[in-house]
């Protein structure tokens, strides 16, 4: 392997992302259910839901999750993970593989040091590449996990599993319908990784250059730490646009009957609901993007120092 291109080699090796998968598998089904539970609370209270006769009832994210447990049972928690889990193998692979490219693209300075206006370029660039080829999977995810909801309100169900949500899409409204909603989705994506990447690239080579702390898990944690929040502060009024607008019910062409675009769902939002309607979701987003963070974090710079290759 070589210093500057050695990652597109590594991401190549199926050894790598066994590993990957290891540590994420068991951290992702400790915090789907919060996924689930951020997904039903930005539907909570929508404007243009209550104008077509359908309303949720309000709760906060603990009563969302034990109405969830109560009213459609536990396993429902873990509804959607399946394309979850497809998403994620896209959209980390993409994301990093970029993002590293384009660290090197970019060039760094005399000093060895990434400035923060490149970092913040290669994060969201390559976050919405990442988010692009994987907006399929987080389309069927999405409407995997209002399949609850739906009837509990008394609709009939628009899915009966990943593969027959693909179908259905691609039937309805053909190959472009499967990137429905990609416009938000790939702005959230683009202003997450602006947090996640950016922060974390930038805190860590800041605490090697100013304390004393080495290139050690305890920096990586730290980094780590802030990314997540910064990702989620960042990244949460995209999300509740992103998920309005999948989520939507859609016509005989295929378009959805609610919003014309993400711009009228975030006009419509705000004017009906408030400013504080683009944060709805934002706990139980920040409390599994943070383990989320720092798991992947920690475990990816520890699977590069395994395999000899040089820290992010």
């Amino acid at each position: 392997f070589t210093k500057k291109y050695n990652f597109i080699s590594l991401c190549l090796k199926p050894e790598m992302w066994q590993k990957v998968a290891k540590f994420k598998g068991a951290e992702y089904f400790l915090t789907f259910p919060l996924d689930l539970t951020k997904t039903r609370l930005q539907i909570q209270g929508e404007v243009a839901l209550r104008q077509h006769g359908s309303q949720a009832a309000y709760r906060g994210m603990l009563g969302t999750a034990l109405g969830i447990v109560r009213e459609e049972g536990p396993l429902k928690l873990w509804q959607g993970a399946t394309p979850a889990v497809y998403r994620h193998i896209v959209y980390s692979g993409v994301r990093m593989v970029a993002y590293e490219q384009l660290r090197d693209v970019l060039g760094r300075s005399e000093d060895d040091h990434f400035p923060l206006w490149k970092a913040a370029i290669g994060g969201m660039l390559a976050g919405a590449v990442g988010q692009f080829m994987a907006s399929p999977t987080d389309l069927v995810k999405v409407q995997m996990q209002m399949e609850g909801r739906r009837r509990l309100e008394g609709k009939p169900p628009r899915v009966h599993g990943v593969y027959h949500a693909f179908l259905k899409i691609v039937s309805e409204g053909g190959i472009r319908a499967l990137w429905a909603g990609w416009v938000p989705n790939v702005q959230r994506a683009a202003l997450v990784n602006l947090g996640d990447l950016t922060t974390y690239d930038t805190v860590k080579h800041f605490l090697l250059r100013n304390t004393s702390l080495q290139d050690t898990s305890l920096c990586h944690g730290l980094a780590s730490t802030c990314s997540g929040l910064v990702a989620a502060t960042m990244g949460t009024p995209a999300d509740v646009i992103k998920t309005r607008i999948m989520n939507q019910p859609r016509g005989p062409n295929g378009r959805g009957i609610l919003y014309k675009s993400s711009i009228d769902c975030l006009i419509q939002s705000v004017k009906g609901e408030g400013f504080i309607s683009l944060y709805k979701g934002f706990l139980p987003t920040w409390m599994r993007m943070a383990p989320w963070s720092m798991t992947f974090w920690l475990s990816f710079e520890q699977i590069r120092k395994t395999m000899g290759i040089s820290s992010f």
